[in-house]
């Protein structure tokens, strides 16, 4: 055998050597075509981990080769022996130089990799100079590796530090996707305290955030963070964040003069920002973006929005066994203080045989910490069955989560601990171990009542064998030996005997035990202390022969003694307070979430410190940068003072506003907008056709379309989950298009989808409950929703111009689900197209009190025409009003059900300032319409 082994590894050498020959003789050849598979043999070499070190000289001398296919292997390779043939490296640092102006892109890119893949302190001016032409490169990827390159140079000569920071500074300021993440990366690992780099970056960085690579949405949102928490206020300041606190202790905390001068919170419209901008990648295809858009709105996020986050956890929990460890350690610390997010998919942590022992043990310690009283039923059934596996830390684990969960919820202490009794008669030592140590722990919050266990378990010493087990019950015995008076001397005899075989921790409390009886009931267990003191003192473990003549010394009194013995007593038989069974995670927060810290629960190296929320708010306007008003939004029509031409933009500006509006992060408009846009440039541009009707035609078309079709995509609401709804899940939307069966009724598109694995049949509605005049046109029953698929149905309300909810029951042919439909006030309306003449009539015999005036900021991407009539239409179901002045915005409608009317108008002013009205018969109305709208201007 030992033979032949070694023949197969003289083989193998063989062949290797053959290998380096053959690459070596290809690698010199003058054939393009030689060299390129000679390369490709060494890359894949590498790849497979093999060591190819040995042909560098060879490959370094192709470094010049014309053939680019060649000279990329060629970069690849020496990227990764650069370190480690440092001298060969240099000396052909020169053609590394003229790669740097190669033509190609991926040449000038590797060059510089390779360059600073060279840890050599000699070449840093090179480097440096390398560095900051690629960040001036007109090709991103260049950039992209430049920034790369930032950290190499840094970790080699850190004085470098200054002229670094420059080219970060540079680099932030780039537009491009591709750069974003890797600079954010190099200004973390350089210069994370120089906050002020971003500032000017930041809103840039949020809307670029969708776009980016995914390794760089995880930089950047990771670094948001922390930038968040220096700049913004908490927005949880006027809310109590402990869930668990009593009403009392909530009302009493709000009654405090600290709460009660606290302002109302406003958050700032940048931290809005970040918020609005990162949701949407808790879609993400990768877990760790969806963890750190977690984390960021578990440390950001008010109280109320966190909630969110929960669904695309609980997704994650499908991934591989990895992902899932780190999700469940993260989900753990949030359930300590945001349990209620988690308690609707309770069963999605509900523990699969086939799952590791350490995602057991953590889906364990969520479901311990969403316990409560509701559910306690339930998960206590599922830790029944969780006891009987076979594998013995989990249930190890099981017996420490029920006790956790008898001490948290005082309703099911009985419970527990009478089920805990019955485990001791369990055939496996481990088992019994663990529940002896969990009981002993719960009955020192009531041991009066439960001296029969106490007595049940002074029997188990001559059974039980585990140390640990054995000390917590001769533990017990002695702590509440004065309810076991007749029990607690017969354990002693029976220790006494076995004293020289046991344990030092069991050794330890037989004594303790000797010293509480010697006090308590001296005639029956004077001489059994003495003897078991006698045996301790020449024991061959130092703790116990101390123990034992501090204790002789203490307890039995002699003309030595010293003070203390008069205190024997209380030093001894002292109220212990009932131990606290607390989570491993509840102070595990202080780590940033998702970090190697947190999962450690250890500071790592290079840990940065999540900062606290500041005392008041730092000066926002930092973040503004200054926009070149070049071009303006597509369409519009400006008179000038200076003459009387229209100012029309042409084609080639528009292609130009395009790019600048994606730049900026601008929201786009429909697409039949764009192409009427086009036709309006097309008939009107050219001076030759300056047909002034044709413009006034061409400008009525394009209000007449924003009047149809006012609004973007639309909302989507949940009205049945399908956790809550057992596979049944339904949404609505408020459609915006006329009820035909009855024109005052708000037209409500519901979509039902059957989740489950069984039809669904008889779907319909039932007891309906409404507000005083309120009325619901029902759609026809649904009588069959097979398996998997989706239905859609339109059901009319008539909300009396109220935003009151309507409740009903949606019933199928086995279970009815409560449900309730609360519209936005802005879907309680229908547009109408006016006049400006009938506009501002209208509005006239609207004032007073039916005039409601806000003044208002506006963000620095809503400051064009096409932004606010966007949003405003959006955010209620309003037609635009035609207006001569170009910075007033004015919006008409009705109310569905009384049709009144209701009048917006949004004047624009200097510096993004401006000034919000809102006339409307309903002053109810009218001042739910003002917060909507302020709030999407402002957004």
């Amino acid at each position: 055998m030992f033979v032949a082994s070694v023949i197969i590894v003289f083989c193998l050498f063989l062949s290797a050597e053959k290998e380096a020959k053959t690459n070596y003789q290809m690698l010199d050849s003058n054939k393009d075509s030689l060299k390129l598979e000679a390369m490709k043999r060494i890359v894949a070499m590498i790849a497979r981990g093999k060591n190819a070190s040995d042909l560098f000289p060879a490959v370094v001398k192709n470094v010049a080769c014309k053939n680019i296919e060649v000279k990329k292997l060629v970069y690849v390779y020496l990227v990764r022996y650069a370190e480690e043939q440092q001298d060969l490296a240099l000396l052909s640092i020169s053609t590394f130089q003229r790669g740097l102006k190669d033509p190609n892109q991926l040449i000038r890119a590797s060059a510089l990799r390779v360059l600073s893949s060279i840890r050599v302190t000699i070449i840093v001016p090179i480097m440096m100079l390398a560095i900051k032409e690629a960040a001036s490169d007109m090709s991103p990827y260049v950039r992209k590796t430049a920034a790369h390159a930032i950290p190499k140079l840094y970790s080699l000569d850190p004085e470098q530090k200054d002229q670094l920071i420059e080219v970060i500074e540079k680099l932030l300021a780039d537009k491009t996707t591709l750069v974003a993440g890797s600079v954010v990366m190099a200004f973390e690992e350089v210069c994370p305290e120089r906050i002020d780099l971003i500032h000017k970056n930041y809103r840039k960085l949020c809307n670029l955030l969708i776009d980016v690579e995914e390794w760089g949405q995880v930089v950047i949102i990771n670094m948001l963070t922390r930038y968040a928490r220096t700049q913004f206020l908490n927005p949880n300041m006027n809310v109590n964040e402990d869930e668990d606190e009593d009403e009392e202790e909530k009302e009493k905390k709000a009654e405090t003069p600290a709460m009660a001068k606290r302002k109302p919170y406003v958050m700032d419209p940048d931290h809005r920002l970040l918020l609005r901008n990162t949701k949407p990648l808790l879609q993400s295809r990768n877990a760790a973006v969806v963890m750190a858009v977690a984390q960021l709105y578990f440390h950001l996020a008010p109280k109320a929005e966190v909630g969110v986050i929960a669904k695309a956890l609980v997704r994650l929990l499908r991934s591989h066994s990895e992902v899932q460890y780190v999700v469940l350690q993260n989900v753990a610390t949030m359930t300590i203080k945001r349990r209620g997010m988690f308690e609707p998919y309770l069963k999605s942590f509900y523990i699969r045989s086939t799952d590791p022992t350490q995602i057991k043990v953590l889906k364990l310690e969520v479901l311990t910490n969403l316990a409560n009283e509701t559910n306690i039923s339930t998960i206590l059934r599922e830790f029944q069955t969780y006891i009987k596996s076979m594998d013995k830390d989990f249930v190890a684990a099981t017996i420490q989560a029920i006790g956790r969960c008898a001490t948290n919820i005082g309703e099911v202490r009985d419970t527990c601990l009478n089920g805990l009794v019955q485990l001791l008669s369990n055939r496996d030592e481990l088992v019994v171990a663990e529940s002896v140590v969990v009981i002993k722990k719960l009955l020192q919050m009531q041991p009066e009542k439960h001296s029969d266990i106490i007595k049940h378990m002074a029997k188990l010493t001559d059974n039980i064998q585990v140390p640990m087990a054995r000390a917590s019950i001769l533990w017990l015995i002695g702590e509440y030996c004065e309810h076991v008076p007749k029990i607690a001397p017969d354990v002693l005899r029976k220790m006494a005997k076995s004293f020289t075989n046991e344990e030092d921790i069991v050794k330890l409390q037989i004594i303790n035990l000797a010293a509480k009886l010697y006090l308590t009931n001296s005639k029956q267990t004077k001489l059994l202390t003495q003897y078991v003191l006698n045996l301790a003192k020449y024991d061959q473990n130092y703790d116990i022969r101390d123990r034992a003549r501090f204790i002789r010394q203490l307890i039995v009194p002699t003309e030595k003694s010293g003070a203390l013995s008069k205190y024997a007593k209380k030093l001894f038989l002292a109220l212990k307070p009932a131990p606290v069974l607390e989570s491993p995670f509840k102070d595990r927060d202080h780590f940033q979430l998702g970090s190697l810290s947190h999962l450690l629960n250890a500071k790592a190296g290079g840990y940065q410190e999540l900062p606290d929320w500041p005392e008041a708010a730092p000066d926002p306007s930092v973040r503004n940068v200054e926009v070149k008003d070049s071009v303006r939004a597509v369409g519009t029509v400006t008179y000038r003072d200076t003459g009387a031409l229209w100012d029309l933009q042409g084609p080639k500006k528009l292609e130009g506003s395009e790019k600048s509006d994606s730049a900026s992060g601008s929201e786009s408009g429909s697409g039949s907008e764009e192409s009427y846009m086009l036709l309006f440039h097309a008939n009107v541009y050219q001076p030759s056709l300056y047909n002034w009707a044709l413009v006034s035609m061409t400008l009525h078309l394009v209000l007449c379309l924003q009047t149809i079709a006012p609004s973007s995509a639309l909302k989507n609401y949940e009205l049945l989950h399908r956790i809550t709804g057992e596979g049944l899940s339904v949404e609505y939307c408020f459609s915006r298009q006329p009820f035909s069966p009855d024109a005052n009724m708000v037209a409500v598109q519901m979509q039902f989808t059957n989740n489950a694995t069984a039809d669904t049949k008889n779907l319909h509605i039932e007891d309906v409950k409404l507000q005083s005049g309120m009325r619901v046109k029902e759609f026809s029953e649904i009588e069959l929703l097979p398996a998997g698929e989706t239905a859609t149905a339109v059901m009319g309300i008539d909300f009396c111009d109220s935003t009151q909810a309507a409740n009903f029951q949606l019933c199928t042919h086995t279970r009815k689900f409560f449900v309730s439909i609360q519209p936005p006030v802005g879907e309680l309306m229908r547009p109408v197209f006016l006049t400006e003449n009938e506009f501002k009539k209208e509005q006239g015999q609207l004032m007073g009190m039916n005039e409601i005036t806000e003044k208002l900021t506006l963000d620095m991407k809503c400051r064009n025409e096409h932004t606010i009539v966007q949003r405003v239409t959006t955010a209620a179901n309003l037609s635009r009003v035609p207006c001569g002045s170009d910075k007033e915005c004015r919006f008409a409608g009705r109310t569905v059900s009384s049709s009144s009317l209701v009048l917006v108008t949004v004047a624009t002013k200097e510096e993004g300032a401006a000034q919000l009205t809102v006339n409307c018969e309903k002053m109810v109305i009218g001042t739910m319409l003002v917060k909507d709208i302020l709030l999407a201007l402002t957004q």
